[in-house]
């Protein structure tokens, strides 16, 4: 195995061969991470101070997991190798790439002893009585003992969420059926997918260009032109060839979190497909080309399955939504304000992204640029001025017969800036983690308010169909109960409408009364569980 040189985490294939055996002997529990007490034990062996051994830590777990896997042990070995060299350990030392070109493996002081331990460990564990069947990560979550898995016998902050979430949040979800009203129940896909960038804007905005500026290249199936060229989902996704899939296959597949998408019907899934590639950006990310948003009516005539539900499914699931934009279509019809607004909840994670800005001169830019910022003010509907980016992003130079040259400066800026966006997204993927779960069981929490506020308000034998009608025609009201009640946030609660919709499908006496063991559960598990599970997997230098 040839790895590339001259970056971190790449080495030659005589010491990728010492590092193997390095992370093999290091990895107490066989399951191919590093944990922090892991570290701390082998990481000693450096004669490191403690400083620079948190700096090192810090840097090769940039992605926040609570432990590192065999190319983020090879990174923390090269930053060791440096430290003992005498450079310091700082965010900028990864910058100088030439640092990394023929690194040695460090000096590590009594590491044939520790070899030698780990491997005579190993021997008893087999042969002995505490012999353990080998079994993966997805195993333990998928058998019936996970329910009674202690905390400790998690080996990252996403497994702990697993547990977390099979033990404590799904019961509640499943007891009032959250997954019909709001999403979907997780699986394990859903946690260890890549984070994920979805792209929206009007046909013709460079949607799809703009992944190919990103890639330096198409990806399998795509087209680009003037008119309305993608008309279907498309996920961008890492593999091991060029190919791609229909989606009816990728909603069975159970490596992939798209099996949600069935939800939406055939009709959308023949407008849904995966193609994949091997690339070093999609090993990161995951990429979400959308349809080109039309005009109002020709939008709902066309389109036979729900598209803003699709993007709220989606919207919900992604890390970052860019809102591409171009000088010649500001306008923002009636349905691209319907699919806005479905990314109610998600505000955090919208880019706007004024695109072949190089095609007018610098003073209808600054008219441009006025007027797509008025426009967004009144759809989005706050008194925050939302980040908007302005460059040209394709590979075509920057039309400088247009631009003058201190906009030419203004765009390189920009690019930089929303690049850097998409760099940080992996280093901060178990941080949005963490928040979108923390927001999920914040909703079911009150979703099980609701629910079982209108299962109260239920007679118990004569008029059931007239009340259950009643409370559905009445919902905000019985919204505005629920508040005054259990002291909510008005702003939390979920569109009437859609509740609604869901709501006439049911018998509301079916539901279950509110039960306070599960609530205790879920204000338990946000109080203490979650931050004793952040706290296992900090850095275990500070």
């Amino acid at each position: 195995m040839e790895i590339e040189k001259g970056r971190i985490g790449s080495c030659s294939k005589d010491h990728y061969q010492i590092y193997k055996k390095w992370f093999d002997s290091a990895d107490s529990d066989k399951d191919g991470r590093i944990t922090g007490n892991d570290a701390t034990k082998f990481f000693a062996l450096s004669n490191l101070s403690r400083q620079e051994l948190k700096q090192v830590w810090a840097l090769a777990d940039s992605k926040r997991q609570g432990f590192l896997g065999l190319s983020e042990f090879i990174a923390a070995m090269q930053l060791i190798s440096l430290a003992q060299a005498g450079h310091e350990i700082t965010a900028d030392v990864l910058k100088n790439t030439s640092l990394f070109e023929n690194i040695k493996p460090p000096l590590l002081e009594g590491i044939d002893a520790f070899l030698v331990g780990s491997t005579t460990h190993n021997e008893l564990e087999i042969n002995g009585s505490a012999q353990i069947q080998p079994s993966s990560i997805a195993h333990r979550f998928n058998s019936k003992s996970s329910r009674k898995m202690p905390l400790g016998a998690v080996t990252s902050i996403v497994d702990g969420l697993k547990r977390l979430y099979i033990e404590k949040l799904k019961p509640l979800e499943v007891t009032y059926q959250f997954n019909d009203f709001a999403s979907p129940l997780l699986t394990n896909s859903d946690f260890d997918a890549r984070p994920m960038v979805m792209l929206l804007g009007q046909y013709s905005t460079g949607k799809t260009t703009f992944i190919k500026h990103l890639l330096k290249c198409n990806y399998p199936g795509a087209h680009i032109g003037p008119e309305p060229t993608t008309d279907r989902f498309v996920v961008v996704m890492s593999g091991s060839d060029e190919r791609c899939i229909p989606g009816n296959t990728i909603a069975v597949h159970a490596d992939m979190p798209f099996s949600g998408l069935t939800t939406f019907g055939g009709a959308f899934l023949s407008k849904f497909e995966c193609s994949q590639m091997p690339h070093p950006l999609l090993d990161e990310i995951t990429i979400v080309d959308t349809p080109g948003v039309l005009s109002g009516e020709k939008q709902r005539t066309q389109r036979s399955y729900d598209f803003t539900g699709v993007i709220s499914w989606f919207a919900a699931k992604c890390d970052l939504i860019l809102l591409l934009f171009d000088p010649h279509k500001l306008d923002i019809s009636d349905e691209f304000k319907r699919v806005i607004t479905s990314l109610r909840g998600n505000e955090d994670k919208i880019r706007v992204v004024l695109n072949k800005a190089d095609q007018v001169d610098s003073q209808q830019l600054m008219r441009v640029y006025g007027a797509l910022m008025w426009s967004l003010g009144k759809v989005l509907n706050t008194p925050e001025v939302v980040r908007v980016y302005i460059g040209s992003f394709n590979d075509k130079p920057i039309n400088e017969e247009t631009v003058s040259p201190m906009f030419c400066e203004l765009f390189e800026k920009e690019q930089d800036d929303l690049l850097m966006d998409l760099v940080d997204i992996p280093r901060k993927a178990c941080d949005r983690r963490i928040n979108e779960f923390v927001k999920r069981a914040r909703a079911a929490k009150m979703h099980a308010y609701i629910i079982s506020h209108l299962k109260k308000e239920m007679p118990s034998i004569m008029g059931k169909a007239k009340t259950q009608q009643r409370l559905i025609d009445n919902l905000e009201d019985e919204f505005a109960k629920v508040q005054r009640e259990f002291h909510l946030a008005a702003g939390d609660f979920p569109s009437v409408e859609h509740f609604k919709e869901v709501l006439n499908g049911y018998n509301i006496d079916k539901f279950e009364k509110l039960k306070p063991k599960m609530i205790q559960a879920i204000d338990d598990m946000l109080a203490y569980e979650i931050p004793e599970l952040l706290k296992n997997f900090r850095n275990p230098y500070t």
